[in-house]
C-alpha cells in the first residue's frame, strides 16, 4: 500500500480524522478499530468533488490527543501532518 496523508484534530468528545482517498479512510479505519478499542466511530464522509475524507472517534481517557497523534505517527502507510485539519 502506498503512503497517504492524515491530519487529525480534537474535537469536544471525539478526534476528527481527515484522510486522503476514500479507500485509505475505509483501510485506516478498520486499522485503528484493531489498535484500540472504541465503540463506534461515525460514518466516513468525503467531501464533494475532493479525495478528501474524514470520520470521527470518540476520545477517552485511555488515549489522550498526544498517544492518539503518536498512535497515528507510527503507521508505516501514514504520512501524518501536524497541522489542524480543516475539514
Amino acid at each position: 500500500m502506498e503512503s497517504f496523508r492524515v491530519w487529525v484534530r480534537p474535537l469536544d468528545y471525539e478526534y476528527l480524522i481527515c484522510v486522503d482517498g476514500v479507500e485509505n479512510a475505509h483501510w485506516l479505519l478498520e486499522r485503528l478499530s484493531g489498535s484500540f478499542v472504541f465503540r463506534s466511530a461515525q460514518p466516513i464522509s468525503q467531501q464533494g468533488g475532493s479525495a478528501m475524507c474524514s470520520f470521527q472517534v470518540p476520545c477517552n481517557s485511555q488515549l489522550p490527543f498526544s498517544r492518539f497523534q503518536k498512535v497515528l505517527a507510527a503507521i508505516p502507510e501514514v504520512t501524518f501532518l501536524r497541522v489542524a485539519a480543516t475539514h
